[in-house]
C-alpha cells in the first residue's frame, strides 16, 4: 500500500509525528510511506528510516508570490507528481486548511481530524474519513491516536521516535561538549543571556565545551556574543538539519528553549533539559524520559541553578 503523510511544518511538529510513524510501521511493516513537507523541513521528514520518499511543498514561499506564473507552475508540478502515484490512503496530520488543500490534490482516500479536534474546523471538510482525537493530549499522543484510529490499531506504550544519532560533526575538536540551544521563534520563549553565560561557565568548570548553533543573522550575533562571554565556547558553523542531528546526537548534554532542535535532541536520547518560559510543556514539551526533563512553564523562568541540578540528576541516572 502507498500511504502519503501530510505534515508540512514546523520542525517540532514534524518531529512529533515520528513516534506515530514508528507505531504504524510496527503494525504494518509492508506499507510504503511518503511524506509531504515544507521544502525547508524535508531533511527532518527524511530522517525517519521508515520514510521512502519526501515530497517538498513550498507554501511558505508561494504565499508571498501567488500572482507569479512561476509559483503556479510549481504548484502544477506538485499536483502532477502527487497524481502520479495511486495512494491507498492520504493522512493529513496537521489539520489546517493549508495542509488539507494539497493533501486533497493527491487523489487518494483522505483522512484527518474531525472539526472538534482542530483549531481550523474548515479543514475537516476536505476529509473522507474524519477522526476524533482529544485536544487535551500532548502533540505526540494526538498524532499517535490519529494514526492508530485511521489504520485500525491500538497505540500503547511509550513513544519511540525511531531515528538514530546521525554522524558526529568532523569540525568538533573536543570529545566532551554541550549544545546550548538559545534560539527560538519568539522573544517570549527566550532564556536570558546572563543565564546562558552562567550555565556555560559552570559547564566549562566540568571540562565541557559549550557549542552554540544558530539559524539566522540575529541568532548568529547572539551565539558569537555568548561564546565571547563563556570560556572555551564556540559558535557552530551554519548547519543543515541533518548536520544538526549529528551534533545533538553525540553531545554530553543539550540545554534548549522551546524550539524544534530541543525536540530533535529528545528524539536521539541525549541528556536534555528543555526550558519553557511562555508555553505549557504538558502540551508541547519534550517527552520526559531518564534522559530528558522539562523545566518552567508559562510565566515561569528557571534559574541556571535549577538547570544545573536537572542536568546532574539526568547524568546520575544514565
Amino acid at each position: 500500500m502507498n500511504v502519503l503523510i501530510v505534515r508540512t511544518s514546523s520542525m517540532g511538529d514534524l518531529i512529533h509525528t515520528w513516534p506515530a510513524i514508528t507505531d504504524l510501521l510496527a503494525h504494518y511493516p509492508n506499507l510504503r510511506l511518503s511524506w509531504m513537507a515544507e521544502e525547508n523541513f524535508c531533511d527532518i521528514a527524511g530522517l525517519h528510516p521508515g520514510i521512502s520518499d519526501v515530497i517538498p511543498i513550498a507554501w511558505r514561499r508561494w504565499r508571498k508570490s501567488l500572482l507569479s506564473k512561476a509559483t503556479w507552475f510549481e504548484i502544477g508540478a506538485l499536483r502532477t507528481r502527487l497524481r502520479g502515484t495511486a495512494w491507498d490512503c492520504v493522512l493529513d496530520s496537521q489539520g489546517l486548511v493549508k495542509s488539507a488543500i494539497p493533501a486533497s490534490w493527491a487523489g487518494g482516500t483522505l483522512a484527518g481530524y474531525d472539526k472538534t479536534s482542530i483549531r481550523e474546523p474548515l479543514a475537516s471538510l476536505f476529509y473522507d474519513k474524519k477522526i476524533t482525537v482529544s485536544r487535551n493530549l500532548s502533540a505526540i499522543e494526538r498524532n499517535r491516536q490519529l494514526f492508530a484510529r485511521a489504520f485500525g490499531y491500538q497505540s500503547t506504550g511509550a513513544p519511540c521516535f525511531g531515528i538514530g544519532k546521525g554522524q558526529r560533526p568532523d569540525w568538533l575538536l573536543t570529545d566532551d561538549y554541550a549544545v546550548l540551544l538559545h534560539a527560538t521563534s519568539r522573544d517570549s520563549k527566550e532564556w536570558p543571556e546572563n543565564h546562558w553565560i552562567a550555565l556555560g561557565q559552570w559547564l566549562n568548570t566540568l571540562g565541557i565545551c559549550s557549542v552554540l548553533p544558530w539559524g539566522n543573522e540575529r541568532e548568529h550575533e547572539r551565539a558569537k556574543r555568548l561564546a565571547g562571554a563563556i570560556s572555551g565556547a564556540i559558535p557552530a558553523p551554519r548547519l543543515r538539519l541533518r548536520e544538526a542531528a549529528g551534533l545533538l546526537g553525540h553531545a554530553r548534554a543539550v540545554i534548549g528553549v522551546d524550539t524544534g532542535l530541543s525536540h530533535l535532541a529528545n528524539a536521539v536520547d541525549v541528556p536534555l533539559v528543555a526550558i519553557y518560559t511562555d508555553t505549557d510543556p504538558a502540551l508541547t514539551g519534550v517527552v520526559e524520559t531518564p534522559y530528558a526533563h522539562n523545566l518552567g512553564n508559562i510565566g515561569i523562568c528557571p534559574s541556571p541553578n535549577e538547570v544545573q541540578s536537572a542536568l546532574q540528576a539526568i547524568w546520575s541516572r544514565i
